[in-house]
């Protein structure tokens, strides 16, 4: 909901809509294509789960050409009482739900408080993800035979609980439905970590390959998900959220005993994690996944970056270049 709003807004000063017709394509938006969780319930996932920001953004773009043209949508839809905004509580009258802040200048923007997903996993598994990385470092040894894995326990709050700890997930039947279970990412990160005597970021990090038929119905992967308890922290872990991302994992282990993570808050990735080494995850993150597709990962970097710099027909010609053969 959020990127179709800011989609309007942006493609239509771009095109030079009038404030107008902007507001109209955001009453548009909001009015007639607000999409909601139903996308994640359910045991299996479907293709759209994945698209649904794609889909947002092209509403929004068709919603700006019709204001554009002339199509006029529901006023003040930030304030309108029957519109998604005031569906749990109306506003007084002439107020807001809640403060809306547009600036063209400072520092204060909202991409600098988002998560950069080391991996291919659903976002609030991080800080699972992390008090797993987090044990590792601790305990080199958990790596060294699965057999002495006994329980792992993982306390998160909600929405998370619900949506990637639906006891619906526990048997992910699909790679949309597996990269929206937690039992199912952690057993993963664990199965590589024991294969390879790995662990760490860069050495587990999530590829597509791990959600192929093969990674899904892994007999080590399948045992481990077994093992794993997932629960609601209640209050405590709620109020965290969305400052950070409120989560602990403890593991029993038949040699080492009971071992926690203590709190996570900030995942790596995360604006607010003071964890360094974040830029050279991400270029190994970009190469990992761009070699999938192209034969020179460095070469592409170099193309999608310093755009600032770019001249107009570098930018019309980005996306043109070779994809490998299959």
């Amino acid at each position: 909901v959020h990127e179709a709003i800011a989609s309007a807004a942006i493609y239509g000063a771009c095109l030079g809509a009038t404030v107008d017709q902007i507001e109209s394509a955001l009453g548009l938006v909001v009015a007639h294509y607000v999409p909601f969780r139903a996308i994640r319930a359910g045991k299996q996932l479907s293709d759209s789960k994945g698209a649904s920001a794609a889909f947002s953004a092209e509403m929004a773009v068709a919603s700006v050409r019709r204001a554009m043209r002339g199509f006029v949508g529901p006023a003040d839809i930030f304030r309108n009482p029957e519109a998604i905004f005031c569906l749990f509580g109306r506003p007084a009258a002439d107020s807001s739900p809640f403060d809306l802040q547009l600036a063209t200048s400072g520092s204060d923007f909202a991409v600098m408080g988002m998560h950069f997903k080391l991996g291919l996993y659903e976002h609030q598994s991080a800080g699972a993800i992390q008090g797993l990385m987090d044990l590792f470092e601790r305990y080199p040894a958990l790596v060294d035979d699965a057999g002495l894995l006994r329980r792992v326990r993982i306390t998160i709050y909600e929405p998370a609980f619900g949506i990637i700890g639906d006891a619906a997930k526990r048997d992910p039947r699909t790679r949309q439905s597996a990269d929206h279970s937690m039992v199912y990412i952690i057993a993963t990160l664990l199965r590589k970590a024991f294969e390879t005597r790995r662990a760490g970021w860069r050495d587990l990090m999530l590829v597509p390959a791990d959600y192929d038929d093969a990674g899904l119905f892994h007999p080590l992967t399948r045992a481990i998900m077994e093992k794993i308890e997932f629960r609601h922290g209640g209050r405590a872990y709620d109020e965290k959220y969305p400052d950070g991302i409120p989560t602990s994992v403890e593991i029993d282990h038949e040699a080492l005993g009971s071992l926690s993570s203590g709190l996570v808050m900030y995942p790596m990735g995360h604006a607010r994690s003071a964890s360094p080494g974040l830029d050279e995850l991400l270029e190994h993150k970009f190469r990992l996944l761009a070699s999938l597709g192209v034969a020179d990962p460095d070469l592409l970097r170099q193309r999608l970056t310093n755009l600032v710099q770019k001249s107009p027909a570098k930018i019309a010609d980005l996306y043109r270049f070779e994809l490998k053969e299959e």
